[in-house]
């Protein structure tokens, strides 16, 4: 889904931006969910990898990745990312020098990761582990200084139930006075729904695939739910794949994800607009959550 103009400012892109890390089931296909169907946040997201990094080189640049990246460098110590996914945000983070773990439950998106960690020979400082951020597979010694929650991943644990023990598993892992960076996606619920919209078209395998991305948006007001079904049509020569998968995001205010973080023993340290440091305010496109372990 890529970033588009509406009213008010730019449209949120959250699955362009990182992975739920929420929990993946090997599916080969993710059933399409009615307004009452009970979809999942982890959902469509083995399905996405091949296709992760193409349609990420296609929506605009944002500055999150220098955000973090100087955020880790100024933290230092033992850092870690949520929903790593295919390292979109964790190689340029690795490369400041610090020691990364990455943790995603999508075994296809973490593979890609860990090509691409050995690729750019960042095996000896970034680590890569499956895992559910709901219940972080570390240690009781495990203690990370920086915990990086990338654009809109919180928001794949439709379910509060799931929201609140992901806090209360980084509360296990973080160093005490540790940080909790968060990045929302605003207003989901402002997305206008839309039937197979042609969103991009490309090349991809160094030009041996032709692909197409048609996509639908639909939503679950009840739930405040936004739900993104994916089509990609992969031509290579004469032969033509489809693969169609759905993702789901929840929106949650500041106020709200603020209260839930004060609950599992944060203290809010700033809320911020923009990825230089403006504050925040409820216009603005970024909506960024820094909270210490108390």
């Amino acid at each position: 889904m890529t970033r588009q103009r509406r009213a008010g400012g730019r449209a949120p892109d959250p699955k362009g931006a990182g992975r739920t890390g929420a929990g993946v089931k090997g599916r080969g296909l993710v059933a399409r969910a009615g307004a009452g169907s009970r979809m999942e946040g982890w959902q469509g997201w083995d399905e996405y990898a091949p296709f992760y990094d193409w349609e990420n080189a296609r929506t605009l640049g944002r500055q999150d990745v220098r955000f973090w990246r100087d955020l880790a460098r100024r933290i230092g110590g033992r850092a870690l990312e949520l929903g790593c996914g295919t390292g979109r945000v964790l190689l340029p983070v690795g490369r400041t020098g610090v020691s990364l773990v990455g943790v995603d439950r999508s075994a296809p998106m973490i593979a890609r990761a860990r090509r691409r960690v050995r690729q750019a020979r960042l095996s000896a400082r970034v680590s890569l582990v499956r895992g559910d951020i709901r219940a972080l597979p570390f240690g009781p010694a495990a203690r990370f200084d920086l915990v990086m929650a990338p654009y809109g991943i919180l928001q794949s644990l439709v379910r509060e139930a799931d929201l609140a023990a992901t806090l209360a598993s980084v509360g296990d892992v973080i160093a005490p006075g540790g940080l909790f960076g968060i990045d929302l996606v605003p207003d989901l619920p402002v997305w206008a729904e839309y039937r197979k919209r042609v969103r991009f078209r490309g090349w991809r395998r160094a030009g041996r695939a032709h692909v197409t991305l048609v996509e639908s948006v639909r939503q679950d007001r009840a739930r405040r739910l936004t739900i993104f079904d994916q089509e990609y049509v992969e031509r290579r020569g004469r032969h033509r794949a489809r693969r169609r998968f759905s993702l789901v995001f929840r929106t949650l205010s500041v106020a709200q994800m603020t209260r839930r973080l004060e609950r599992a023993g944060f203290e809010i340290t700033a809320v911020l607009g923009d990825y230089g440091g403006r504050p925040w305010d409820p216009r603005a496109d970024v909506w960024l959550i820094l909270a210490k372990k108390t």
